[in-house]
């Protein structure tokens, strides 16, 4: 079982759900990123999401491109965010840690050679945007024989076959995008993410986490209420972009809190 399977699984025993906040690594500076990392752990975060900043990141609004702009601009790439990961392990060995980004910085190292670097570092599991589950079963396969979850996105336009492919392919949790649109664009309507979430269960047996537009603690409590975890992304950046840089730490620790005692409530 992975960290991510155990994770959730324990969650699921003491009747809680699970807090996936989201960070592009690299942003605001590339030294704040493991702190911020830590932090989110200490607000109450079960699972971390970090970005992998890329130049063209077709699923992001304009608050993620902003923090993958900001990284790119101190020429953060993928070895730099294994290497985060990596710093964070050495007094975190307990919180699982998702890559979420797209195939080409994936592919430019090659697929085989980024399996194992990523599993060396101590990540726990990948989501790329552009890696249909359809088209990747070899990356997914071998993610999975290095004990590490291929996450794939479900969305509200997911066909019947897709969400097959996905319940075939995929492990740890799956992800449904809440929204039509990107990241952060709009209020969910948690009446239909329920039907929804009720239509794919059919066939995904997996834990569902829920993300997109998803802002403060009243929504993320009732998008639990029919899920399995929330994942929040936008909303923690523009905390930090709100924020002055030495007050960055504690305001996201802060914001993260509150979410973890509504979902607790």
């Amino acid at each position: 079982m992975s960290r991510i399977q155990s994770t959730l699984s324990a969650l699921a025993a003491n009747n809680k759900k699970g807090l996936i906040p989201f960070i592009t690594a690299g942003d605001p500076s590339p030294d704040l990123t493991v702190p911020l990392m830590h932090a989110l752990v200490a607000g109450g975060a079960d699972i971390l999401e970090l970005g992998v900043p890329f130049s063209d990141p077709m699923a992001e609004g304009p608050v993620i491109q902003r923090a993958c702009e900001r990284a790119l601009k101190f020429n953060v790439g993928m070895r730099d965010v294994l290497g985060f990961v990596s710093e964070f392990r050495k007094t975190n060995t307990t919180t699982p840690v998702v890559l979420m980004g797209y195939a080409n910085p994936i592919e430019r190292m090659g697929q085989t050679a980024f399996i194992l670097a990523a599993k060396a570092a101590g990540v726990d599991g990948t989501i790329v945007v552009d890696y249909p589950p359809e088209e990747c079963e070899e990356f997914a396969a071998t993610l999975k024989a290095n004990d590490m979850d291929p996450i794939f996105l479900l969305a509200p336009t997911s066909t019947e076959e897709r969400i097959q492919q996905v319940a075939k392919f995929g492990s740890g949790f799956s992800y449904y995008v809440s929204l039509k649109g990107v990241t952060g664009a709009a209020n969910i309507d948690t009446a239909e993410v329920s039907q929804r979430i009720a239509a794919i269960r059919k066939y995904v047996k997996l834990p569902i986490g829920v993300g997109f537009g998803i802002r403060d603690a009243a929504t993320a409590k009732a998008v639990a209420a029919v899920s399995d975890a929330v994942v929040i992304g936008s909303r923690i950046i523009q905390e930090l972009e709100n924020t002055p840089r030495e007050h960055a730490v504690e305001a996201v620790q802060t914001f993260i809190a509150g979410i973890r005692k509504a979902l607790d409530e």
